[in-house]
């Protein structure tokens, strides 16, 4: 075997990316009412979708069954060898069963069709072949012909493949948008993603909270503010009354101003360098707009309060990068 020359390597990843490119653009012409019948299928189902495929087509169901499920879809992925073997018992009369299958005459896959039927499961079919076994058992047909595969011999599914994936994007999409299925909806099945973060967690999920707030009387002295600030480690403390409301907040910032003016630390009461008015948010915050009012504010940290301004918690910065937030 000789060592290809990087031009025609380059040259055969170009001619694949074409093939499988036109594969998917050739879907494109052949949608139908089929598809929106499909579709209709998919919504008006009372259970699951249940994506069965056999080798490659069992790989992209599997995927298919994953965007389905995450974009507000319930779906899960059964594999036709085993769905004959017992695991036809996770399959209900109210499910939808979206088989993939491109010559549609898979074995494993035909030999379940009538106990499909049997069950009275609504049945949509993915192939590259209408007039195929498994085309003409199902309730609705997608069709995923492609002209030629990209591998060279024609045999190994590569274009089909792709066009099957896509086609079931398209399903999947189509799906999310008729269910009007959120940015909130997409979160909650990935409450671990960024976007999950970002638009389901509180500040109240992130915030220091009880004693771990830092928090003293306006009458205190800077030193005693600065013990505080020390052992919390927030930078910062607030300034409370008798009844925990908010008055005013104490940062290392207001501390090494109060230092250039050469105060003296220890009979110098907070009531005279503390910064009045502070921003506050409340534990229902998301804690995104956390990151927003921060950025927006030139701060590095936050206190909580409750609708009578009175403290509840505290947050800055490095409690929001814990938590995959910044």
């Amino acid at each position: 075997m000789t060592d290809p020359a990087s031009k025609d390597l380059i040259e055969l990843a170009a001619k694949v990316l074409d093939i499988e490119s036109r594969a998917v653009n050739e879907l494109v012409a052949g949608l139908d009412e089929s598809f929106a019948a499909a579709c209709r299928l998919c919504l008006a189902t009372e259970g699951r979708i249940v994506v069965t495929g056999m080798g490659k087509s069992g790989h992209i169901g599997g995927k298919i069954a994953a965007t389905l499920a995450s974009t507000g879809t319930p779906a899960f992925f059964v594999h036709p060898g085993e769905a004959s073997h017992g695991d036809m018992g996770m399959i209900t009369p109210h499910d939808l069963v979206l088989a993939v299958s491109y010559s549609g005459e898979t074995d494993e896959v035909v030999t379940i069709l009538p106990l499909v039927k049997r069950l009275g499961a609504k049945l949509i079919s993915m192939t590259g072949k209408p007039q195929s076994t498994l085309a003409r058992a199902a309730d609705a047909h997608l069709n995923v012909h492609v002209s030629e595969e990209a591998c060279p011999l024609n045999l190994a599914p590569t274009a089909s493949t792709t066009a099957t994936l896509a086609m079931g994007d398209a399903l999947a999409v189509a799906l999310l948008e008729s269910r009007g299925f959120t940015a909130e909806d997409f979160a909650r099945s990935h409450p671990s993603g960024s976007l999950g973060k970002r638009l389901l967690l509180h500040v109240e999920d992130v915030m220091h909270s009880g004693p771990a707030v830092p928090a003293v009387s306006a009458d205190v002295s800077v030193r005693d503010a600065l013990l505080e600030m020390s052992e919390k480690g927030l930078g910062m403390t607030a300034i409370v009354d008798d009844d925990n409301r908010i008055l005013g907040v104490f940062t290392d910032g207001d501390l090494r101003r109060a230092l250039d003016d050469e105060i003296n630390v220890h009979k110098t009461t907070l009531r005279s360098v503390m910064h009045n008015g502070c921003i506050t948010v409340g534990s229902k915050t998301l804690a995104a707009e956390a990151v927003y009012i921060l950025e927006e504010n030139k701060i590095t940290s936050l206190l909580v309060a409750d609708e009578d301004n009175r403290l509840v918690g505290a947050l800055n910065v490095h409690d929001l990068f814990r938590a995959g937030i910044m």
